[in-house]
């Protein structure tokens, strides 16, 4: 057994090893992840760790630093390499990526497509419920998003899944050259207007497919939600969100946490009829249903919150992914791997 974790592959064990990152609860919390070279070292206002002092030891060690404070030393879970790596773009958080993976019933062996691939949170969850035997397809616009999500995704898993397909560019453009028609068992829209790409998804989607769709706000909920429903071609569309309270518990002492994630995103979603399908009629009391270019106006990148990062910025985040990456190569013993000097 290897100490790599490979999507829907093995479990991470055995002793830490250079290239590993490392989660470390210090004094008070606090949380630091590193990555383990040669000569390395933590500095804080309680001391100096060194890497080396972790090398060889097992997960959940407990090491202390130079002014004699501990910290607990653990391999990071998925949920927290996601919250704590290199972001190019907004992040699909656990929660939702969770809700995601039930929601579409992202089964072993599936073909899954998902646009965008922001910083590759999703596709990390994607890669691990779809195993070895599935494949994955993701679409992103720009190419520094995508740099930073296949570092991302090397870091962790140690290499780049054979599985994962990096496409940049438009998906409602080039969907259908990409994969056959009817051959997709699940899509994941995670973008600015996902309805720009249903009619794509509809010709790629298998029967009985489904859909998912992740958007920030209301706007955009209705607005994806009535395409699904105009084209005739899915289920009704169903659509929820998700917020998780943590709870403090300790004696009696046993409340609700102050704090709470609460809304990140919704989720909207439908599964594809078959060719020529007329679904039952749903009967329904009158709404608003129908839009004009007033309505159309507030599905503008401004007004749903499109947030822009500057490029030097992106540009730091590109060499942190890549970094990280670097020393995830030469954990897994890649001859390949570029000298860190350089």
């Amino acid at each position: 057994m290897t100490d790599d974790l490979e999507p829907g592959g093995e479990r991470p064990s055995g002793p830490f090893r250079l290239g590993d990152r490392v989660q470390l609860t210090g004094p008070k919390g606090r949380l630091h992840t590193i990555t383990l070279r040669e000569g390395g070292e933590l500095h804080t206002h309680h001391g100096v760790l060194r890497h080396s002092q972790l090398v060889g030891q097992p997960d959940g060690s407990v090491v202390a630093n130079s002014g004699g404070h501990e910290y607990l030393a653990l391999r990071p879970l998925l949920r927290d390499f996601v919250m704590s790596m290199p972001r190019g773009a907004a992040i699909v958080y656990p929660k939702d990526a969770a809700q995601i993976l039930a929601e579409a019933d992202i089964f072993p062996g599936a073909t899954v497509v998902e646009a965008g691939v922001g910083s590759g949170a999703l596709s990390l969850w994607l890669l691990r419920a779809i195993g070895a035997e599935g494949r994955l397809v993701s679409f992103e616009r720009r190419d520094d998003f995508a740099a930073v999500a296949r570092a991302n995704v090397e870091t962790f898993t140690g290499h780049v899944p054979a599985n994962w397909d990096v496409v940049v560019g438009d998906l409602a453009e080039e969907l259908n050259d990409t994969v056959a028609e009817a051959s997709v068992d699940r899509v994941v829209l995670d973008m600015l207007a996902p309805w720009e790409c249903i009619d794509a998804v509809a010709e790629a989607l298998t029967p009985g497919g489904v859909v998912v769709c992740y958007v920030a706000t209301a706007t955009q909920l209705s607005r994806v939600a009535e395409y699904i429903r105009g084209t005739g071609l899915f289920t009704e569309p169903d659509a929820n969100e998700t917020m998780v309270r943590g709870w403090h518990v300790e004696g009696l002492a046993v409340r609700p946490d102050h704090r709470m994630v609460a809304h990140t995103g919704f989720l909207v979603w439908a599964r594809r009829l078959a060719p020529g399908a007329i679904p039952p009629e749903v009967k329904r009391r009158a709404s608003k249903s129908s839009y004009g270019d007033e309505d159309v106006e507030l599905w503008t990148p401004g007004a749903v919150g499109d947030r822009q990062i500057t490029d030097k910025n992106l540009r730091k985040r590109v060499r942190e992914a890549e970094r990280a990456a670097e020393g995830a190569r030469q954990a897994a013993g890649r001859s390949d791997a570029p000298d860190e000097s350089a």
